[in-house]
C-alpha cells in the first residue's frame, strides 16, 4: 500500500460519511440508525480489502478501485476479513464463536479432562465445519467461509442468569442473517436461533434451510481403539426410534422418508448432539475413520434441511456433554439410548436391574471398586438357588460316572447310539437329569453377557481409581511391549491376567466337581485363554468384576460342598433305581423321551445299513 493507495481510502471515507450526513439532513428520524450500521460496514469492508489486498486494482497514478465483482457478489464484502474468536462460558462450558462462519469454534468441558489431565476440548479450529448452504443471485455459496458481525455479549436473556451473542452476517444494513447464541448460567446445553431478515429477495424463499455440520473428534480415552469402537454418528427419528450408523467401518445414511429430531457425533464417552425443535428432513450422515490418525477418533458429517417455525426463525439447541445415563435422560428427547446397553434382552437386564442396582450403590458415595464389588454380591446371592441345582447336578452325575464306565466297559465305544441309549436307561432309573447342571449355568449367561456390554459404556468408571487400577474405564497395563503383538496387542493388564488364572484355577475345581473326562476337561481350560486375548484391551472394571464373580463362586461351592453330602446322593439314587417304572416315568423329561426317540432312530438305521 503506497501513499496514493491511503489517500484514495481516506477519499472513499468522506465521501461515505459525507453521503451520510447529506442522507442524515433529508430523514434524520428514519435514516439515522441505518447510516450508521452502513459506515460500520463500509470501514469493516476497507479494512478487509486492505488486510487481504485482493479487490483493490491500482495503477501508476491512479486512485484504487474496488473490484465490482468481489462487492457485487452475494455478500460479497462477507468474503474477506479476519478470524476473531469470542467465548461464551458457563459453570460447565467454554464455548468459543468463530466470526468465520459464525460457528461454535470449540467446545471445552471444564469439569473433566482428558486420561493425560489436559483440558477437555471436544473439538476445534479447522477440522469443524458449520455452514447454511444458499442459493442467493443463482449462486450457491456456503456460509461457513464467510465473516460475520458479532455483537457484544449479554449477561443475563430474559432476566435469566444467562449469557448470549449475536453474530451477524450482512447482505446490506436491512438484509442479514443472525445466528443467536445464548448459554445458560449452568448446564451443558447451548441454544441457537438462526433468523434471516429481509432476504426474501436475494435467497431463495422456502420454509427451511440446509445446514452441513462436519467435526473430527479428538481423542479423549488412553485406549483409541476401544474408544473408537464405541464412536459414530446416532439419530433419533419421527417414529422415536433411536438408530446409529457403523462403529466399525466407514459408513453413511441417507434418510428421506422420515424426519429427524436430533442428530449426535457421538463419542464413547461425550456427545455432541444437535436438536432440532421444528424438526429437520432430508438427512445425509456419515462417520469415517483414518486407521493413521492417533490424534483423531473419527470424523462425522451430517448435512439436513433445518425447518423454521412460525417466526421465520430456526431453533436449535445443542448438547456438549457427558454420556452419564442419568444425565442424559435429564436432557430429554431420549438421548440416554446413546448409552450402549447391549442389545435385546441384555438391554433391558443392564436398563431396568443393573443399572438402577448401580445408581442406589452409588448413593452412598463409595469407592466405585467397593461398588463393583457389592454388585456383584448381590448379584451371586440372587443367582445363588440356580448354582445350588448346578452343583447338586453335578454332583449326580459324579456319583453315577462308577456305573456310567461299567456299562461303556459292556457296550464299548464303536457303538455310540446303543451307549447313550443305555446311559438314558440309568439318568431314567436315577431320576437324574443330565442337562441339569447345564441349564442353570446358561440362565445366568445373559447376565454374564450383559455386564460385558454395561461396564466398557458406564461414564461413572472414567477416571476412578482403585487399588492399582488407575482407571477402571481403561486397562491395567502391567507390562507394556513398546509394539503391537498378536492376540494381546501393546500390553497385558493385570487385572485381566488374574481374571484368567481364576477362571482356570475354577475350570481345574469345576472339572473335579463334574468329573469331566477326555476331550471337555481341556476344553475348559482354552476358554481362558481365548479371554485373556479378548478382553485384554477392556475396562479394568469388567475384568475386576469377572474376577470378584469367580472368587465368590469358589466361596458359594465350597459352602455348597458342606451341605451336599455326596453318600446320601448315591443312597437317594439308588432308592429311585428301586422304584417301579411308572413312577420313574412321570419324571421324564420331554427333552429325554426326544432324545430317546432320536436314540432308537439311529440304532434303527444302523441296524437296516448293517443288513444291506
Amino acid at each position: 500500500m503506497d501513499k496514493n493507495t491511503y489517500t484514495g481510502f481516506f477519499m472513499i471515507l468522506v465521501i461515505l460519511v459525507g453521503f451520510s450526513f447529506w442522507m442524515n439532513h433529508t430523514n434524520k428520524e428514519e435514516l439515522a440508525k441505518q447510516h450508521k450500521q452502513h459506515t460500520i460496514d463500509s470501514l469493516n469492508r476497507i479494512d478487509s480489502l486492505k488486510q487481504a489486498k485482493l479487490a483493490v486494482k491500482v495503477a501508476p497514478g491512479e486512485k484504487p478501485v474496488i473490484d465490482s465483482a468481489v462487492l457485487k457478489s452475494p455478500f460479497g464484502a462477507a468474503t474477506m476479513g479476519s478470524e476473531q474468536l469470542v467465548t461464551l462460558e458457563n459453570a460447565d462450558l467454554r464455548v468459543k464463536l468463530s466470526t468465520r462462519g459464525g460457528k461454535v469454534y470449540s467446545v471445552e468441558l471444564k469439569n473433566y479432562k482428558t486420561f493425560d489431565k489436559k483440558p477437555l476440548i471436544l473439538f476445534d479450529g479447522s477440522s469443524n465445519h458449520f455452514g447454511l448452504n444458499l442459493n442467493a443471485a443463482g449462486k450457491s455459496i456456503n456460509t461457513d467461509k464467510l465473516y460475520f458481525t458479532p455483537s457484544a455479549p449479554s449477561l443475563t436473556v430474559n432476566g435469566k442468569d444467562s449469557s448470549s451473542l449475536t453474530m451477524r452476517l450482512s447482505y446490506s444494513p436491512t438484509q442479514y442473517i443472525d445466528y443467536i447464541y445464548s448459554l445458560k448460567g449452568e448446564g451443558n446445553k447451548l441454544e441457537l436461533s438462526i433468523k434471516p431478515t429481509g432476504l426474501d429477495d436475494v435467497v431463495a424463499s422456502t420454509n427451511s434451510v440446509n445446514l452441513q455440520w462436519t467435526a473430527t473428534l479428538r481423542k479423549q480415552e488412553k485406549d483409541m481403539k476401544l474408544e473408537r469402537q464405541y464412536s459414530t454418528v446416532y439419530f433419533k427419528n419421527s417414529d422415536n426410534d433411536v438408530d446409529y450408523l457403523s462403529v466399525g467401518k466407514d459408513d453413511n445414511k441417507t434418510i428421506n422418508d422420515k424426519k429427524l429430531q436430533w442428530f449426535s457425533f457421538k463419542q464413547h464417552f461425550f456427545s455432541n448432539v444437535l436438536i432440532s425443535k421444528a424438526g429437520m428432513s432430508n438427512a445425509n450422515l456419515s462417520v469415517a475413520i483414518n486407521p493413521n490418525d492417533t490424534a483423531n477418533v473419527k470424523s462425522m458429517t451430517a448435512s439436513v434441511t433445518l425447518n423454521k417455525d412460525n417466526s421465520g426463525a430456526v431453533p436449535m439447541e445443542f448438547y456438549f456433554g457427558p454420556n452419564r445415563f442419568k444425565t442424559l435422560q435429564a436432557q430429554g428427547y431420549d438421548l440416554e439410548k446413546q448409552v450402549d446397553l447391549g442389545w435385546g434382552p441384555l438391554k433391558y437386564i443392564n436398563r431396568f436391574a443393573t443399572l438402577p442396582v448401580f445408581n442406589v450403590l452409588s448413593s452412598f458415595n463409595w469407592n466405585y471398586g467397593l461398588i463393583i464389588l457389592a454388585l456383584t454380591v448381590i448379584l451371586k446371592l440372587v443367582l445363588s438357588p440356580l448354582t445350588y441345582k448346578s452343583y447338586l447336578s453335578m454332583a449326580k452325575m459324579r456319583v453315577l460316572k462308577p456305573e456310567m464306565d461299567e456299562i461303556k466297559a459292556k457296550v464299548g465305544e464303536d457303538n455310540p447310539t446303543l451307549l447313550q441309549q443305555e446311559y438314558m436307561k440309568l439318568y431314567k432309573k436315577a431320576g437324574v437329569n443330565p442337562l441339569g447342571g447345564c441349564l442353570p449355568m446358561l440362565l445366568q449367561m445373559p447376565i454374564v453377557i450383559a455386564f460385558f456390554r454395561f461396564f466398557p459404556s458406564l461414564f461413572e468408571l472414567r477416571g476412578q481409581s482403585f487399588l492399582w487400577m488407575h482407571d477402571l474405564s481403561t486397562y491395567d497395563s502391567v507390562i507394556k511391549f513398546g509394539t503391537s503383538l498378536p492376540f494381546l496387542g501393546d500390553h497385558i493388564s493385570l487385572m485381566c491376567l488374574l481374571m484368567t488364572i481364576s477362571t482356570l484355577i475354577y475350570t481345574y475345581f469345576n472339572n473335579q466337581i463334574s468329573g469331566a473326562t477326555g476331550q471337555m476337561k481341556y476344553i475348559g481350560y482354552v476358554t481362558p485363554i481365548i479371554f485373556l486375548g479378548a478382553l485384554n484391551g477392556y475396562p479394568a472394571g469388567l475384568n475386576y468384576y469377572y474376577f470378584l464373580a469367580n472368587m465368590f463362586t469358589f466361596l458359594q461351592q465350597f459352602l455348597i460342598r458342606q451341605m451336599v453330602d455326596d453318600k446320601k446322593i448315591h443312597a437317594q439314587i439308588q432308592e429311585n433305581k428301586k422304584k417301579p417304572e411308572d413312577a420313574t416315568k412321570k419324571k421324564k423329561s420331554g427333552f429325554q423321551a426326544r432324545m430317546e426317540e432320536m436314540m432308537r432312530q439311529q440304532q434303527q438305521a444302523q441296524q437296516a445299513k448293517g443288513k444291506k
